[in-house]
């Protein structure tokens, strides 16, 4: 069978394949969180002074008394028992933007060779997974495999739920013997409190006496891209890389905007649908869904939830995507950039920071000039994001990323703030020392009698901008869509700790020397600005002027690659950082950067192979079959003395020969293994073999468009973007 029939055989199955039913869909009451041990559950089976000790450490992030774990474990057995579970797993999340969980079985021999149902309070706060078989950064050595979970009651425990039966899930931290750090989650945890330590300091200079615990939220919007799975299997770039290594954008792509906010395909809807409910059931709060700018895009929101927990079902939307996906006849693509030509995938992350006490504590109010508490811890992240600039950038830096940051859908590589109109000029008042006021929102009025007149917001949205400020909250919008949105929250939570600190610090001198608190702030505040003010901007962050401005005016880094971006994991004031705010050792921060990097290395290799790969058993053979076929037409046409052109002969001879020759540089700059340092073989990968990489798909995509499309091997754009 010729490539074109095969893909004409997989057209055909897709566009006459039956629709999935939808189900009928279920109340949210009788969905929500029904697989999740929630406090509700906890307290209908717990002995109450043992669920009162639980729900503290939850909700306080008090010490766990590990006296009560039996108990806790027992009906946490009993309930997952009930729901079907015969296994239960600690689920942790090493450094590969991946879930890892280690299940085992409720089973314990008795000496009379029976079998009972066991789960203790040891094992319930206790795991023993490999240390050294996942990414470490040198430390675990692989004689060297000990390693830990730990239970963190701050999530709670679920039922993942699958054709093949249940399981207990239960979120853990993954530490090693020597108890560094493995994962995403403790440091994360860590960030937290050291982010509440100090807040909750600033707090009661500003005057509050109660003040609860202060904890960050976030909510990721997710994007994605659905493929056919049909499709998708005759890539081995989209099985292997997650992206099209080749492929020539189609006449059409998002230039006529008609996919944005369209109507959801059917197909597209009843597979959202299954996603949400599952969703729901694990108590994850999806909350929008829409089609997205690049045709085959779409999105998935959820509501705000506490930072580690929204972590954590962060994850589980991106597995649950993946998997719903398969029964639907999809593959779900998370990476940032599957298609060229068209917008990639972010997963913007809108973190916010607040207490039971004081409410969130990055809500402006209708008069912002005069909420001290707002305008200081919003001067706190400024002076934050202008100080760690190059480590908001390293956190988000990923060989898929790369691809994405600075087109025209992402913000650019350069790290700013984006204010709005408002709070921009009440900042700028403060830098001048005359604060007036605060422009005041204004109404919107259509000339429309039916319509009413609604309140406009007093500052527009910033596309551009990768830091934004969006009401109460900040979009970090440089965050890749297959990342982890860990990383990103333990450096916003640390170096708002740090700021936190610095302007606590200053209040109390301030207030030591007799200044009243209004005084003292608004001097900080300009100090702020004087000192950190070259962050904000407003403007257009894709425009060439202020890629000059930002470096050459402002001292703002540049950062465009993940080779550049990296090695500002090692510098001295981001290892200060860490280790004076207690979230990571200077030898966890050197093991993520020894782990990213060699993420980073292997990707490009990876993919560089692939290349070679897929150019010599895919598209060189039928470049070759086509040339034979007009060779063969060119002789016909001899014979019987009819004019024929060869130009585009030479054409296809030509781009082949550069296509193969490219090849080749690329297989030799592959070869080469030796380097000095890590930094040195990723700007090798950075600047030698990405833009091989680049030149043989270039020679390959033009050459898509001139070979006859019955022997064309690969899917095209076209058919995997539009067709459902």
């Amino acid at each position: 069978m010729s490539a074109n029939e095969l893909r004409f055989q997989t057209i055909c199955q897709i566009t006459e394949r039956q629709p999935v039913a939808p189900k009928v869909p279920s109340r949210l009451e009788d969905l929500w969180a029904v697989d999740v041990f929630t406090l509700n559950k906890m307290q209908a089976c717990l002995p109450k002074e043992v669920f009162r000790s639980l729900k503290h450490t939850i909700q306080t992030g008090g010490k766990l008394d590990v006296s009560i774990s039996g108990i806790v474990a027992a009906a946490m057995k009993d309930w997952a028992i009930s729901k079907g579970a015969l296994y239960y797993a600690h689920v942790f999340y090493p450094m590969t933007n991946i879930t890892a969980e280690k299940h085992d079985a409720f089973i314990s021999l008795q000496s009379d060779g029976t079998a009972i149902t066991e789960f203790t309070g040891k094992v319930l706060v206790q795991g023993e997974p490999d240390g050294s078989s996942f990414p470490n950064g040198g430390i675990r050595s692989t004689f060297e495999a000990r390693g830990y979970t730990a239970w963190d009651v701050t999530s709670p425990a679920y039922i993942m739920e699958t054709d093949n039966g249940a399981t207990l899930c239960i979120p853990t931290v993954f530490i090693s013997w020597t108890g560094e750090a493995l994962d995403k989650k403790t440091p994360l945890l860590r960030s937290n409190a050291a982010m509440s330590k100090a807040a909750t300091r600033l707090l009661k200079l500003l005057g509050h006496t109660d003040v609860a615990s202060v904890n960050s939220s976030c909510g990721a919007e997710q994007e994605y891209f659905l493929v056919d799975a049909h499709f998708a299997h005759s890539r081995p770039d989209l099985l292997l890389a997650g992206r099209t290594l080749f492929g020539r954008p189609a006449a059409k792509g998002q230039q006529f905007d008609d996919h944005y906010f369209g109507a959801i395909p059917e197909r597209v809807q009843v597979f959202m649908q299954d996603v949400e409910e599952k969703m729901y059931r694990l108590g994850i709060p999806a909350k929008t869904r829409h089609n997205e700018v690049a045709p085959g895009q779409f999105e998935i929101a959820p509501y705000f939830e506490a930072a580690n927990v929204a972590s954590d079902h962060q994850q589980l939307t991106m597995t649950l995507l993946r998997n719903t996906a398969k029964k639907h006849g999809f593959v779900c693509l998370l990476h940032e950039k599957p298609f060229a030509g068209i917008n990639g995938s972010g997963k913007h992350v809108n973190w916010s920071v607040g207490n039971a006490t004081q409410g969130n504590l990055l809500d402006p109010g209708d008069t912002p000039h005069a909420n001290l508490q707002f305008l200081l811890f919003c001067g706190a992240v400024i002076r934050g994001v202008h100080q760690y600039g190059p480590l908001l950038r390293a956190v988000v830096a990923t060989a898929s990323n790369d691809h994405r940051l600075g087109a025209n859908e992402a913000p650019p590589a350069i790290i700013s703030v984006y204010l709005g109109s408002q709070l921009e000029d009440v900042y700028e008042q403060i830098k001048n020392g005359d604060v007036q006021g605060s422009m005041r929102p204004g109404l919107m009025n259509l000339g429309i009698d039916t319509l009413p007149e609604f309140p406009k917001d007093p500052g527009d949205r910033n596309r551009t901008s990768p830091f934004a400020f969006t009401g109460n909250r900040f979009e970090f919008r440089a965050v890749g869509s297959n990342q982890s949105v860990s990383g990103p929250l333990v450096a916003m939570n640390t170096i708002l700790t740090d700021s936190l600190t610095w302007v606590a610090d200053r209040l109390e001198a301030e207030l030591g020397e007799g200044k009243s608190l209004d005084a003292a702030a608004y001097n900080i505040l300009k100090e702020v600005m004087e000192q950190h003010g070259a962050v904000v901007f407003g403007g257009d962050g894709y425009s060439a002027e202020w890629h000059r401005m930002a470096v050459e005016e402002r001292g703002l880094l540049n950062l465009p690659t993940t080779a550049d971006a990296l090695p500002m994991l090692k510098t001295e004031s981001i290892k200060e950082l860490f280790v004076k705010t207690g979230v990571l050792s200077e030898k966890e921060l050197e093991s993520r950067f020894e782990t990213y990097s060699e993420q980073y290395i292997r990707v490009i290799d990876m993919e560089a192979k692939l290349v070679i790969s897929m150019t010599k058993t895919l598209i060189y053979p039928a470049v070759l079959r086509h040339l034979s076929e007009i060779a063969g037409a060119i002789a016909s046409l001899k014979t019987i003395g009819l004019p024929f052109e060869t130009a585009n002969v030479e054409l296809i001879s030509d781009l082949t020969s550069k296509m193969m020759t490219t090849v080749g540089e690329l297989s030799s700059a592959l070869a080469v293994h030796d380097f000095a340092t890590t930094e040195e073989h990723m700007q090798y990968c950075a600047k030698t073999l990405r833009p091989l990489m680049d030149r043989v798909r270039g020679y390959a995509d033009a050459l898509e468009d001139e070979v006859a499309d019955d022997l064309w091997p690969l899917p095209k754009y076209q058919e995997m973007l539009f067709i459902k």
